[in-house]
């Protein structure tokens, strides 16, 4: 939805989900992970190392995630990076790294982003804060036909527990966690389309945009 807003708004859109997927991928190919074990020094060490930035795709239109110049958007989506990326969110370090960048990205205004902290840390005199959810077995309905579609074999209890595992550590996390800010408007998209609920996005960032003219 975030990303076909501001396709509509001719806006630019950041995933930043995508970039703590990209610094956890850069983890798992660097010796940082061991299995379960994170090694946050060697990780917090490597920071310097790594260069995130965004391509549009000429084709899909879409932009990808580039990991120091290499295009990773299809590795970044895996269920290995998917089971890891929490762990890597709650690095302070990784953390201010990233939200720095966010932040510079956003500077100028025009940008849709996507994520789960922006409202609250990122961003939080943002115009617009839109806070998103559905049921959890709707999620798992949807992530799973995502990653089939990506052509990833994946069962749906994995995801399911992955979701669940995600949403905890994100939500208790000492830094910037995962929190509904009171001034953001709430989209329970259980049972809605991706059209209307992209219409229903649209309709307020029409409002908004009345009241600040």
């Amino acid at each position: 939805m975030a990303r076909e807003l501001a396709k509509q708004l001719h806006y630019v859109f950041i995933d930043s989900g995508a970039m703590y997927r990209g610094i956890t991928l850069y983890a798992l190919r660097n010796n940082c992970i061991h299995g379960s074990e994170m090694d946050r020094g060697k990780l917090i060490q490597e920071l310097d190392n790594i260069r995130l930035s965004f391509r549009l795709n000429s084709e899909t239109q879409k932009p990808e995630l580039l990991l120091n110049g290499e295009n990773v958007e299809k590795e970044i989506r895996t269920p290995q990076v998917a089971g890891q990326v929490s762990q890597v969110a709650t690095i302070k370090e990784v953390r201010t790294k990233l939200v720095d960048q966010q932040r510079e990205m956003g500077k100028n205004g025009g940008v849709v982003m996507d994520g789960r902290d922006i409202g609250s840390v990122v961003f939080p005199n943002a115009e617009l804060k839109l806070f998103i959810t559905a049921e959890i077995e709707t999620r798992v309905q949807r992530r799973y036909l995502e990653l089939k579609e990506k052509g990833l074999d994946v069962a749906k209890d994995e995801v399911k527990a992955n979701l669940l595992e995600r949403d905890c550590i994100d939500s208790t996390r000492k830094e910037s966690p995962l929190t509904q800010t009171e001034d953001a408007v709430v989209i329970d998209n259980t049972n809605m389309s991706r059209s209307e609920q992209l219409e229903l996005a649209l309709e307020l960032v029409e409002k908004k945009i009345v009241t600040l003219a």
